[in-house]
């Protein structure tokens, strides 16, 4: 059966609202019963004498008017008993009768809100004080405008409420149930609310609210709890909030629980002060169906001495009045029934001398300050016990006794502390209990707080049976052998994920394929049908809001698939594709300037580079050209000119090495593009596409690309698109990332993949909402993650295909031969300037300055552009140039003008002065 979260079985309709109508009618039919000689020292109790509280809280008022009595001789109280039998009616009845026949000043008891509520309403009528002993909860609007003579002794159950609230946020449980008993008046004494509220501060959700009916109201008990137990077999959380529940029916509750399964491991307890407050006085082998649950208790000291003097006291009077009862041990109910005497006897004790009046008995009241048995009795906000005052602890239930473990502070970021009453910033804990606690089943470590799967009740796991990319997940239904018969890569990760789980608790699983989509799959998981769901999974807001996901094991996103088409348009200009345009201009930039440097170098001297300015200008181009390809012939005269050269000659080895590698890698690698690389191109032209139907990603395709329905194609298989696309049923298809990258790997070629449209959660396994199995696969994931298991499965399942390996080759930039152009410039420059220099050292040695500027510049353009520098031949002319310079008689070179150079048919040419 499935269970909605946040149920609640039917309570009773509440009668409290028509009771308290009838009693306003009474009040008001007896108002301003007040008397004319106000009796402050006459007190009214007001009990429920049938139960163990309110006998603890008589015999407790007793000894304490006793003791006062005893001790003062000025002034003595009487106590005027009445018994509530439990019905707010009938404590206003009988708050009303103590105050007009017993003439009482001041009322104590009232075990309930609707008690206290209604005898304070007497009480504001006759203007007499009560103090009541009732826990509160949330304070009703207007409180003390509308009850201004109501004083609380009791505990404020909202604390209680945080307290539990953070010990539930500390071990991490998303989901809880709770159980109390109606209060006979079809309420919940205002603690659900909350304790929900409370709850939600720490992302927990209340699944399921069992209400038992009051016990009163029960010939058999067991039968009625047992019939709201079983409706939470169904119910997989195991954490369990026992709000209110009187003594009697919280025994018969743990003994069906622990009976039924309940309280078996992994499941966790834990009670309020309304059960933990009686630990004291019940018979312990009630204890021990409770074994393993965490209480919340009222803290008061049990080694001072006025606690040990007032214990021996209350035990002898106790078992003297109730001998059918077999604990006489006080609880906090007969110190708080203790105290509330003690604040009226200090006040009373106060005003002594002055005249009293109920308004100013009340505000001395308010004004206590004292240590009292159950703790230091001091009020805030008027009419408020401080909570301060009253510190929580909590206990562990084992064996037939409990054990203290922490204490309870208001710090959120330290609730816990290991000091009483006030707690010491210094000795504060962590957010978790100090432990160690002993859980039900005995387990010492935290429960998962979840109905754990067994060999009886195996996990439940849904896997999609017909997946469009099997390489995922593929269900064989020809095997039997379920390592066989479910396979895949997400398979194969979960298989990882249970050896891994296994190290600390068994996890018994089957796998049941679902023939649907991916959201049904996920509804069923939200449905409970299925524990869980293992497959392709993509994490997205809207099911997270109604499942668990653990932690992507693949990332996720959408890319556009669109066939490609050669580019054959551009092979006629394939070979200027190895360098960028940039490149080419300052390649062009550099040969022109190395041309122009050996020009400089050459043409004085080197009859190859000599003649007419078309034939220097050919013969320089053709030598700078041919040089590129190493096929040069002009001779190098100059040394200079040989250090320009060999540069260049490196320049050009290393260009025609990179030019030629690159060329050969875009003649072999095919250069592809897409046939479409905009979607709003497809939008406008109305053009097909096609994505998987059983995926979210048709839906994604109409609300978030904005595609109409009758353009979308939904195809069944990966093998599918290659066919749709040569049919030219569809234009581009849209898959997700991972699917993307399969497709591709195996499409490389006739297919191109755009850069993801959008980015998801990624891949993930799905649980119900508040598994604590989800956060233990999740941990597991990434375990698998830092060994590198995941990428293991991935190299597996989806290898790296030779043919997808090579990539397109990029141009060539003049970021990568910057350095080598700069190289060839500057030595160019370097020896450009260097023959200048010595050219015109040279000038300005063989000629006398001349007056004029103009003339001198003139002179010295005419010589560095006629002069002729002369270098002997190399080779075999050497030494006729030798013999030359020997006969003339020269030591070494000789400078001529050219007008003194013989001519051309010559034998010998002339001579020279050698440059370096």
């Amino acid at each position: 059966m499935n269970v909605p979260s946040n149920s609640v079985n039917t309570a009773p309709k509440s009668r409290f609202p028509c009771s308290l109508f009838i009693v306003f009618l009474l009040i008001l039919s007896h108002a301003y019963i007040i008397a004319a000689d106000y009796k402050p020292t006459n007190i009214g109790a007001i009990v429920d004498a049938s139960s163990r509280k309110g006998k603890e809280e008589k015999t407790a008022m007793e000894i304490a008017i006793s003791r006062f009595n005893r001790d003062s001789k000025n002034l003595q109280l009487f106590l005027h008993f009445g018994n509530s039998t439990g019905e707010p009616i009938q404590a206003a009845f009988t708050a009303q009768e103590l105050i007009k026949e017993k003439e009482v000043g001041v009322i104590v008891g009232t075990d309930t809100w609707q008690e206290a509520a209604l005898v304070a309403d007497v009480g504001n009528r006759a203007q007499v004080p009560v103090l009541s002993l009732a826990a509160s909860t949330i304070t009703p609007p207007l409180r003390q405008i509308r009850w201004p003579f109501l004083t609380q002794m009791g505990s404020n159950v909202s604390e209680q409420i945080r307290c539990i609230s953070a010990i539930v946020g500390s071990y991490h449980w998303q989901r809880v149930i709770v159980v109390y008993e109606d209060d006979a008046h079809g309420g919940d004494s205002g603690m659900l609310a909350p304790l929900s509220e409370a709850l939600q501060y720490f992302s927990t959700e209340i699944e399921y609210t069992v209400v038992l009916p009051p016990i009163s109201s029960l010939s058999d008990p067991k039968e009625a709890i047992n019939e709201e137990l079983m409706k939470l077999l169904s119910i997989q959380s195991r954490v369990f909030i026992v709000l209110k529940s009187s003594p009697l029916m919280a025994t018969h509750l743990f003994q069906e629980a622990r009976r039924m399964g309940f309280m078996a491991r992994e499941s966790a307890w834990i009670i309020t002060d309304t059960i933990s407050s009686f630990l004291d006085s019940i018979d312990t082998s009630a204890i021990s169906y409770i074994e393993g649950a965490l209480g919340i208790k009222t803290y008061y000291s049990k080694t001072s001495r006025p606690f040990l003097e007032f214990s021996a006291q209350f035990q002898k009077m106790f078992e003297n009045e109730y001998p059918e009862e077999d604990n006489t041990k006080p609880g906090i109910h007969a110190l708080r029934a203790y105290d509330s005497i003690s604040v009226i006897a200090n006040a009373l004790v106060r005003l002594a001398s002055d005249t009293i009046t109920p308004k100013r008995l009340l505000e001395t009241i308010l004004s206590s300050n004292f240590n009292g048995l159950s703790g230091k009795i001091s009020f805030q906000g008027g009419d408020q016990l401080d909570s301060n005052s009253l510190p929580l602890r909590i206990i562990n239930l084992v064996g037939k006794g409990y054990k203290e473990l922490d204490f309870w502070t208001q710090d959120l970021d330290h609730p816990f502390s290991r000091e009483g009453g006030e707690a010491n910033s210094s000795r504060r804990t962590t957010k978790v209990l100090d432990g160690p606690v002993i859980w039900p089943g005995y387990l010492k470590r935290v429960p998962k707080g979840w109905e754990m799967p067994t060999d009886e009740k195996r996990l439940k796991i849904g896997i999609p049976a017909n997946t469009s990319f099997d390489k995922f997940v593929k269900v064989d239904e020809a095997q039997i052998d379920p390592e066989k018969k479910y396979t895949g890569f997400c398979i194969d990760i979960f298989r990882e994920v249970i050896k891994i789980l296994e190290q600390n608790y068994s996890l018994p699983y089957d796998f049941h394929p679902y023939d649907g989509t991916y959201d049904e799959l996920v509804d069923r998981v939200y449905t409970k049908t299925y524990d869980a769901v293992v497959g392709d999974m993509t994490i997205l807001a809207n099911r997270s809001r109604i499942v668990e996901f653990t932690q992507p094991f693949a990332e996720s996103g959408l890319s556009m698939i669109t066939p490609v088409k050669s580019r054959e348009a551009y092979k006629a200009w394939l070979f200027m594709k190895p360098f960028t345009m940039e490149m080419w201009v300052v390649t062009g930039v550099i040969l022109i300037y190395t041309m122009f440097i050996v020009w400089i170098l050459e043409h004085q001297n080197n009859p190859e580079f000599q003649g007419s300015w078309k034939d220097q200008l050919g013969t320089t181009l053709w030598f700078t050209f041919s040089s590129l390809f190493f096929a040069h012939k002009e001779k190098i005269n100059s040394n200079i000119t040989r250090v320009v050269v060999v540069v260049w000659l490196m320049v050009v080895f290393v260009l025609t090495s990179s030019y030629t590698a690159s060329l050969s890698s875009m003649l072999t690698v095919q250069r592809l593009e897409p046939n479409v690389t905009d979607i709003e191109w497809l939008k406008v032209h109305k053009l097909n596409v096609g994505c998987d139907g059983d995926s979210f990603v048709r839906k994604y395709l109409e609300d978030v690309l904005d595609f109409k329905k009758d353009n979308i194609k939904n195809i069944s298989s990966q093998y599918a698109y290659p066919n749709e696309f040569q049919k030219g049923t569809i234009s581009a298809a849209f898959l997700e990332l991972p699917y993307e990258k399969v497709f591709m790997n195996r499409y490389c070629k006739k297919y191109t993949a755009s850069n993801p449209l959008s980015r998801f959660g990624g891949l993930g396994f799905v649980f119900q909402k508040g598994s604590p199995i989800a956060a233990d696969v999740s941990k597991a994931i990434l375990t698998l993650s830092e060994r590198g298991i995941l990428q293991s499965l991935e190299d597996k399942w989806f290898p790296s295909s030779d043919e997808c390996s090579t990539t397109d080759t990029t141009e060539l930039s003049l970021q990568n031969f910057w350095a080598l152009y700069v190289l060839c410039g500057a030595t160019s420059t370097i020896c450009f300037l260097l023959f200048l220099c010595r050219l015109l050292l040279k000038y300005f040695q063989q000629n006398a300055p001349s007056e004029s500027a103009w003339r001198r510049t003139v002179e010295l353009a005419n010589y560095i552009h006629k002069v002729e520098i002369k270098i002997p031949d190399r080779a075999s002319d050497f030494s006729q140039g030798s013999n030359r310079a020997s006969s003339s008689g020269s030591p070494g070179w000789v400078l001529v003008s050219p007008s003194d150079a013989p001519e051309p048919s010559e034998a010998s040419p002339p001579t020279a002065i050698q440059m370096i």
